[in-house]
């Protein structure tokens, strides 16, 4: 039977809530183990989570999952703006209120992010030993590195460009905002794909939430200064995890696998055979299933 889980808003700085689910295991300890999740670039917990953290709370563990602030029904302005080191620094603050929550073991955390926010979880794990195991899912690793694979060299130069007019913009107003996805080749936006668009369509926006389907133009630079990778030598001792997609153009799988080479051990890496996005979907068992295995393990 599937768990309804509770709706809470976890404070965190600026006078932030950020809109939460808690699972509930059921007949669970007087204290269970806990899970903290969150979603990628643009992602809401809504596209495809609630199937991980419903096999995770099965096996007896509370799961955390957050929205990030300016996404879904989570606080904080401007809108649908993406900066990966502030919600490295939400997290934090999460892992610091599950600590507090009744019915949760506070020295029993695993942490469980894929895409923008798996690259997060290396940050995380290499920097808060609150952590007892990190499961870094079809992860970010060099955001310049993906940059160089998304714009062509012909049009970096104009990237550069639009990026510095709307950083000069910001002077005297709002950042400007993009298409998180567009199939027209000409329109700016962050990304060009076919399968954001299947995405979309598998897992849609419920009803109340906005739903633009855009972010701001700065999250694109904020990306390309990114490298979460470089902190992958520093999770050890904490067991690593990470599971990389052999068609992934989203996260190349050869960047999560170049960075896994620097982990210390404990560690393991799961490839799987499908796309980004597979992972949510025609992948589920496997993905959610090696992850399980990892927190049964070490959490």
């Amino acid at each position: 039977m599937a768990i309804t889980p509770e709706e809470i808003y976890i404070p965190v700085e600026d006078g932030v809530g950020l809109h939460t689910w808690i699972y509930r295991p059921s007949g669970s300890p007087a204290r269970a183990p806990v899970i903290s999740m969150a979603h990628g670039f643009a992602g809401l917990k809504y596209y495809g989570l609630d199937g991980y953290a419903q096999r995770f709370a099965a096996a007896g563990f509370a799961v955390v999952v957050h929205d990030h602030r300016g996404f879904g029904h989570s606080g904080g302005l401007p809108r649908r703006d993406i900066d990966p080191w502030r919600q490295v620094h939400d997290w934090r603050r999460v892992i610091s209120h599950i600590t507090t929550l009744d019915g949760i073991d506070p020295d029993r955390i695993g942490l469980w992010g894929t895409s923008y926010a798996g690259g997060h979880c290396l940050v995380l794990g290499a920097t808060d030993r609150r952590i007892k195991a990190v499961v870094s899912q079809i992860p970010t690793i060099s955001g310049y590195e993906q940059s160089l694979r998304r714009v062509p060299a012909g049009q970096r130069a104009a990237m550069a460009a639009v990026l510095a007019a709307d950083d000069r913009a910001q002077l005297d107003g709002e950042p400007a905002t993009q298409p998180l996805n567009s199939l027209d080749p000409g329109t700016l936006a962050v990304y060009h794909s076919q399968e954001i668009e299947d995405f979309s369509q598998r897992f849609p926006t419920p009803e109340g939430i906005e739903d633009d389907q855009r972010v701001t133009l700065r999250s694109t630079l904020k990306a390309q200064m990114y490298d979460p990778g470089v902190w992958v030598p520093r999770v050890t001792p904490t067991p690593l995890l990470m599971i990389v997609a052999e068609r992934d153009v989203i996260t190349p799988h050869e960047f999560a696998e170049t960075a896994f080479v620097t982990a210390g051990e404990p560690k393991k890496l799961v490839r799987f055979n499908g796309g980004h996005f597979d992972a949510y979907s025609r992948n589920l068992d496997e993905t959610s299933g090696a992850a399980l295995d990892w927190f049964l393990t070490h959490v």
